[in-house]
């Protein structure tokens, strides 16, 4: 319970900032983005959701793509919705008048005017000759398919990886997250998030739940 009054908390004061959210699920971006033929994952609670099969509660969806292709989703979206370049707490518009993101904009958000609800929260991945890099370590460069998996025509983020991601924020939400994930990975992907969760903080307080236990299958 206490979980979801925190949520419910942080999701007030986000909204009273910066508007009302009513985002796309996984099965409505797969259709939006039917045609763009560039890559695009699922990051965050959707893609833990698909890995675990235990639905939780979304506020948003985090929808990445290489920032190399901006120029390609925006030419797809069109006139559809109104795309704004996020980061920083700073929004601009990108539109014809301001063609590329703000400097400090690692994202872009997706509605259709002013008075209307944030649809979709798109992440700009950089890429290193077309391959993916991480966005917490830099020195992570992987194949797309090597760090992704597919269910029902969606690539998702690997699990270890979007734990790697949550563990800066320590929400309840994402220890909620790792309680779901965690006994579903195997001992590779176990060792991984272990590692790179110590090489950031060594006295993490996840740590210690991240040596408890054997894989466990679903």
């Amino acid at each position: 319970m206490r979980v979801n009054q925190h949520i419910d908390e942080e999701e007030r004061a986000f909204r009273r900032l910066y508007g009302d959210w009513q985002p796309m699920d996984p099965e409505a971006a797969k259709a939006f983005l039917e045609g763009y033929d560039r890559p695009w994952w699922v990051v965050g609670g959707h893609a833990i959701e698909a890995f675990t099969g235990r639905s939780r509660r979304h506020e948003d969806i985090d929808l990445v793509i290489f920032r190399r292709d901006l120029a390609a989703f925006r030419r797809h979206v069109g006139d559809r919705f109104h795309i704004w370049s996020v980061g920083s707490g700073m929004l601009r518009p990108l539109n014809d008048d301001f063609p590329e993101p703000h400097p400090e904009a690692g994202q872009v958000w997706l509605r259709e005017h002013a008075q209307a609800p944030w649809v979709m929260d798109g992440i700009l991945n950089d890429d290193l000759g077309g391959r993916w890099v991480s966005r917490r370590d830099p020195e992570h460069v992987a194949d797309l398919g090597d760090v992704t998996f597919v269910r029902e025509g969606i690539r998702y983020l690997d699990p270890e990886i979007v734990l790697h991601h949550k563990a800066r924020l320590d929400r309840p939400k994402d220890r909620a997250d790792l309680d779901a994930a965690w006994p579903l990975l195997d001992a590779d992907k176990r060792r991984w998030l272990r590692d790179a969760v110590h090489r950031e903080r060594p006295d993490h307080p996840w740590l210690e739940m991240l040596s408890e236990g054997p894989p466990r299958r679903p």
